[in-house]
């Protein structure tokens, strides 16, 4: 007995030693979405893709990953969040080197989707363990900061890794780099991750299947988009079939005994609503993030280098304020009016961008809305996290975090979705001829922007009407 005392007193101590490494975890997930960007070109060069294909080494990543989270929420819950936190992390480093090894597009996807594999194993089990360390509410929030900074600048770290490795060093490493970093916290995850708690019950297979085919041909519906209209019989059939293979797996939850998703979880105060707004946060939050790239690039002529640099203030503040004022606000306020302030805010600055010109500059139409961004994201992100959480049970820990990070992917998707779609329509529709390209361009990105601002303020009004705690 006092072999386990000792030991869980020594793993409390250790707790923010532990939070280094859930950290690192999410940092590496999140990075793995932004970091190949740059590197794009090079890799269509080398592997040969076309055009249209080279999407796909984008899309085999979110498409596996936004598929697959619930149930690796589920695994969580059932074989104890450690495990399948560190088999995650075992998955996307033979994943990682895959990639990097890739000697044709099919390898390269294949690498892509177990990429994603992984991190939908990783994402919900890192969440869990962190609410499992951190039991006393202060510490929570603080901890939370740190997860939410992980997060941000992994996204930033990706843009400017990618940009250095691929410029200076080869596009491979981008993929490379993973591997030492995952090595590093495998072995320290060993000792300072607590195994977590494991619940009873079987796993759903025939649900499993039917909610990771349904999501996964919802998100590719959506990034195909750009290819095929809305209205075309291709993304209505598609949109279609997974509407009814998410009525099928509803049905099916209804009537088993141990289902994937007990729909009784949705009781739970705020998580429904919670759920959506961080969908929305994230509809709104990745088209920012996405056209604010291409307006630096396409509009202002910057190299992606320096477009890495450009985003460093945005990337610095919302690590700040994460880490040393988001928590402090919602121990003062509650939740509910931080994130809706964080909402605000973020919306303002997509109001902002939706004006940027062509003859813009970096000081004068980007610094400033960039920032006011990174404010709204850095009171968003964690509280809207915590609301969606916050009432379920620790036999639902893996499940409500799973759900949490299913509905930011798919949310992200489909925000990036409608915002490439309206800017597409606008940029064609605009004059035609090559003098009047660039301004076409920047048509286009005001319009995602204005999108984007919609899709944030919607979040401001639900998370308004239905989150049930002010304190």
């Amino acid at each position: 007995m006092s072999t386990i005392t000792n030991n869980s007193v020594s793993l409390h101590e250790k707790r923010w030693m532990a939070l280094t490494v859930l950290c690192a975890a999410q940092f590496m997930v999140i990075m793995d979405t932004s970091i190949i960007g740059v590197a794009l070109p090079a890799i269509q060069s080398a592997l040969n893709y076309t055009p249209s294909e080279l999407q796909w080494i984008f899309n085999a990543y979110v498409i596996v990953l936004g598929g697959v989270l619930l149930l690796g929420g589920k695994l969580s819950d059932l074989y104890r969040p450690k495990n399948i936190f560190m088999w995650g992390f075992g998955i996307l480093t033979a994943a990682s080197l895959l990639t990097g090894l890739a000697w044709s597009e099919m390898s390269m996807n294949a690498g892509r989707a177990l990429q994603g594999l992984g991190a939908a194993l990783i994402a919900p089990s890192a969440l869990t363990l962190l609410m499992t360390i951190f039991t006393d509410p202060k510490e929570l929030g603080k901890a939370f900061g740190f997860w939410g900074a992980s997060a941000a600048a992994g996204g930033s770290a990706g843009v400017f890794l990618g940009g250095v490795l691929t410029e200076y060093v080869s596009w491979r490493w981008t993929f490379f780099i993973n591997i030492p970093l995952a090595l590093v916290v495998m072995v320290a995850g060993a000792s300072l991750l607590v195994a977590g708690n494991r619940q009873k019950g079987k796993i759903d297979y025939l649900g499993a299947l039917l909610v990771t085919a349904a999501t996964m041909v919802l998100v590719y519906a959506l990034v195909m988009v750009d290819k095929n209209a809305w209205t075309s019989p291709t993304t209505l059939g598609l949109l279609g079939i997974s509407l009814l293979l998410f009525i099928v797996f509803i049905v099916l939850q209804r009537k088993l005994k141990s289902p994937l998703l007990p729909l009784s979880i949705f009781k739970v105060p705020n998580l429904s609503v919670g759920n959506i707004v961080m969908a929305l946060m994230a509809g709104a939050w990745i088209p920012l993030w996405f056209y604010l790239n291409l307006y630096l690039q396409q509009t202002l002529g910057y190299s992606a280098f320096y477009s890495g640099l450009a985003l460093l203030p945005m990337t610095i503040t919302i690590m700040v304020l994460m880490v040393g004022l988001t928590g402090k606000l919602i121990a003062k306020f509650g939740y509910k009016l931080t994130l809706i302030t964080g909402l605000v805010a973020l919306t303002a600055s997509l109001i902002w961008f939706s004006f940027v010109p062509v003859l813009g500059n970096f000081l004068t139409h980007v610094l400033g809305a960039s920032l006011l961004g990174a404010i709204g994201m850095s009171l968003a992100y964690i509280p809207g996290t915590m609301a969606a959480m916050s009432g379920a049970k620790p036999e639902e820990a893996g499940l409500a975090s799973g759900l949490v990070s299913t509905t930011y992917q798919v949310g992200s998707a489909i925000g990036l979705a409608i915002a490439v779609a309206i800017a597409i329509a606008t940029t064609n529709g605009f004059a035609s001829g090559a003098s009047a390209s660039t301004e076409a361009l920047n048509a286009g990105f005001q319009s995602a922007f204005r999108a984007a601002a919609v899709i944030s303020g919607l979040g401001v009004v639900i998370a308004f009407l239905g989150i049930k705690q002010f304190k």
